[in-house]
């Protein structure tokens, strides 16, 4: 009897240990909570960026509730890093984050994925995230610039307005220049002011290309803000023997650009895109799934005075 009623408990013990382990399968890790860190909040791009990736957390999410906690670094790496910081110590499931440097943010980036949250890289690479979502930067300075180009019969003195040098920024300025230096009668004379990606930054910058060049024929602005800004003071010192082109494509934009103005064209980011891949990707990671493609490339399209966006 002794004998029956032990075989009986080890019989018990052996079946409710094998259901144990199928009463234990790997959960998929749940997005309770997203940390992001973006450039400027006062860039209508930020905006829509962070609206659109807290519409598609809620929406993939099935219905349960995503907190999302958003900062602005203003391109301060030191800034951001302190940022970071906080998302892991509140143990945020994803990060998602526009680099204030590329290459410095990696030992914060290495730290949250050590605590087990995923970092995804948006508008700018970020050395060492699970993924980068950009828009094809090169690409997009390269159609506003060869606009600017087609406009002044592809001969004048051109200008471009810089900004922080961050690899969205480096990548537009690289496209612009590689687009106009095919064109011999058109003139770079300066490509080195930082007009700080805002509109009081533009109107600065353009302020000193004004005094310092009594003719221009192109200006080149590395994103809708720094054209604004630029449009602004060219209107106030009764410039506007000039084109302007930027990249962006915000709703302001493309609506100012139909005016009489300088504004003739900007090229299209979509940023809401971009963060819906984002959280996409991150949800998948966080599930343990398999994500072969990491690194997207998302075109610009081109829209301009007097024409809807092109469909290329």
């Amino acid at each position: 009897m002794a004998s029956c009623l032990k075989r009986a408990l080890i019989t018990a013990a052996c079946i409710s240990a094998s259901w144990g382990v199928f009463a234990q399968p790997v959960v998929d890790q749940p997005l309770r909570s997203i940390g992001m860190s973006v450039a400027d909040l006062g860039n209508p791009f930020f905006v829509e960026l962070v609206d659109s990736a807290t519409r598609k957390a809620n929406e993939l999410n099935e219905g349960v509730p995503v907190e999302v906690i958003v900062r602005s670094d203003a391109y301060d790496l030191k800034r951001q890093m302190r940022q970071l910081n906080d998302f892991i110590e509140r143990k945020v499931d994803l990060i998602i984050l526009t680099a204030a440097d590329e290459y410095k943010i990696a030992p914060v980036v290495a730290k949250a994925q050590r605590a087990g949250i995923k970092v995804i890289a948006v508008d700018v690479n970020a050395h060492g995230a699970d993924a980068t979502i950009t828009t094809d930067n090169v690409q997009a300075g390269m159609v506003a610039c060869e606009r600017l180009a087609k406009e002044i019969g592809y001969q004048g003195q051109f200008v471009i307005i810089n900004g922080v040098s961050v690899s969205s920024v480096l990548e537009r300025v690289a496209g612009c220049k590689s687009a106009i230096s095919r064109y011999p009668n058109i003139t770079l004379l300066s490509d080195r002011l930082n007009g700080t990606g805002s509109r009081e930054g533009g109107m600065e910058a353009m302020t000193y290309l004004m005094e310092e060049y009594d003719h221009l024929d192109a200006v080149f602005a590395i994103n809708d803000p720094t054209a604004y800004g630029a449009m602004m003071a060219a209107q106030q010192a009764g410039r506007n023997e000039f084109v302007l082109a930027s990249v962006d494509g915000s709703n302001f934009a493309i609506k100012t650009i139909q005016y009489p103005n300088i504004w003739l064209a900007t090229a299209i980011q979509r940023p809401q895109l971009m963060a819906e891949k984002a959280v996409e990707i991150g949800m998948a990671l966080l599930k343990g799934e398999d994500v072969r493609q990491r690194f997207i490339l998302i075109p610009a399209k081109l829209a301009q005075k007097g024409a809807q966006p092109s469909s290329n």
